[in-house]
């Protein structure tokens, strides 16, 4: 019996895996079956390229002192927390944690993306 445990957590973990992996493919497929049902359609390449631009991620590069800041008041909250309600018990993870988002808002001014490399 007490051998059952970890292979129900091992199992329900594959689970997991497997589930989402399963509708991300699910997704992608639908999504592209999508694309050329309208590609199919369209006559204008130029509306065809359009299309093509309008469904590219345009994603931003995010800024590293914009998560230090979280993260260093994440750091802050644990550290209440270990104060308040574990009286002392989680002070040293809060302040870890707190220390490692300090050194990402640091190291966001020293390193600004911008700048060329010589």
């Amino acid at each position: 019996m007490e051998i059952l445990i970890p292979i129900a957590g091992i199992l329900l973990c594959a689970t997991i895996v497997f589930t989402v992996s399963y509708f991300n493919y699910q997704t992608s497929k639908s999504k592209h079956n999508a694309l050329v049902e309208l590609s199919t359609n369209i006559d204008d390449p130029s509306q065809l390229e359009e299309l093509f631009k309008s469904l590219e991620e345009k994603k931003e590069p995010s800024d590293p002192r914009r998560g230090g800041v979280v993260t260093f008041f994440t750091g802050m909250g644990i550290y209440i927390f270990g104060v308040v309600v574990t009286q002392g018990g989680l002070k040293g993870v809060g302040l870890l944690v707190a220390a490692i988002g300090a050194g990402i808002v640091i190291a966001g001014y020293l390193f600004p993306r911008g700048r060329e490399k010589s």
